[in-house]
Parts: C-alpha cells; sequence; structure tokens
C-alpha cells in the first residue's frame, strides 16, 4: 500500500455502501455492511493489514443494534506499522437473547484473522453476538448454564442498584 493513499479510498471504491467514520491516517475507521464485512476483512489483509489488534463490542440500544469493530494492524508493512483500521460492521439486536439461541448473528472472522478467535467468544458471551462459523461458540468466562442476559448489554439489570 502506497502510504500516501488515504486507506480508506479502497474500500470506497470496492465497496461502494461503506461509511467512512474517520479518514484520520493513522486511525481510520469504516462501517461495513453485515453482509460485506467478511469480504472487507480479506481486502483488509490483502491491502497489508496483517492481524487484528483487538475486537471490541458496542450495544446501541436505541438504535436496536450492536456494532462490533475489528482493530486490524500491520506487523509486515513498515509504512503501515503506525496504522490501525478500525473495520466495524452492525447487526440487529435481539431484544432478550436466550442462551445458545442468540440471534444477533455476524460471520466470523477467524478464518481470516486468527487472532480473534477468544476476543469474538467473548463478544458471544458478553453481548450475545453469535458468531457464524466460528469453530468454538461456546463461554470463555460465564458459567455454561448462565441463564441472564449477557452482562455488557445496557439493559443488563445490575443486582442490587
Amino acid at each position: 500500500m502506497d502510504p500516501l493513499i488515504p486507506t480508506t479510498q479502497p474500500f470506497l471504491e470496492k465497496f461502494p455502501d461503506v461509511t467512512i467514520i474517520s479518514d484520520d491516517a493513522d486511525r481510520p475507521a469504516i462501517l461495513v455492511p453485515k453482509e460485506q464485512i467478511l469480504d472487507a476483512a480479506i481486502f483488509a489483509k490483502e491491502m497489508g493489514f496483517d492481524h487484528a489488534e483487538s475486537v471490541s463490542g458496542v450495544d446501541y440500544p436505541d438504535e436496536n443494534e450492536i456494532e462490533v469493530v475489528y482493530h486490524l494492524g500491520s506487523y509486515t508493512n513498515d509504512a503501515m506499522a503506525k496504522c490501525v483500521l478500525a473495520l466495524a460492521t452492525r447487526a440487529p439486536r435481539e431484544d432478550a437473547p436466550r442462551p445458545g439461541q442468540d440471534s444477533t448473528r455476524l460471520p466470523t472472522l477467524r478464518e481470516v484473522f486468527y487472532s480473534v478467535e477468544f476476543h469474538e467468544r467473548e463478544i458471544f458471551e458478553m453481548l450475545g453476538v453469535y458468531f457464524e462459523g466460528h469453530p468454538d461458540n461456546r463461554r470463555l468466562l460465564l458459567p455454561e448454564d448462565w441463564a441472564d442476559l449477557p452482562p455488557m448489554r445496557k439493559d443488563f439489570a445490575i443486582k442490587g442498584r
């Protein structure tokens, strides 16, 4: 990737439905429709983003969506060493997900970025996002018989409050 070309421009050319959240050279951020997240991740890897540094999830109950953000970086391209791409997508939010039958679904990016395996598992149990195609969609920290809402949902009732 030419360091003078903004990171977001190639995404706009290949995926016209993306939304540019930030065009900052070191911290670009794009929002991709969930149907295109896997292709966008593959494209990011082809551009030189060779690993996922972290993955986060955000609950937007007023918008009835959950956002998952993959923070991508490069170990192998010196020109991209300072750049962290935030590749985000959103999925419809299930109001009362049942354990093991969570209907907020996204495709896993594990086959593209192996390092997302445990991050996606954590988002699965804490926000109720089921990652389709993930080899190990099971609880990571909570007990397997957890019967309450995912605890990072904004409508999770904290006992004693």
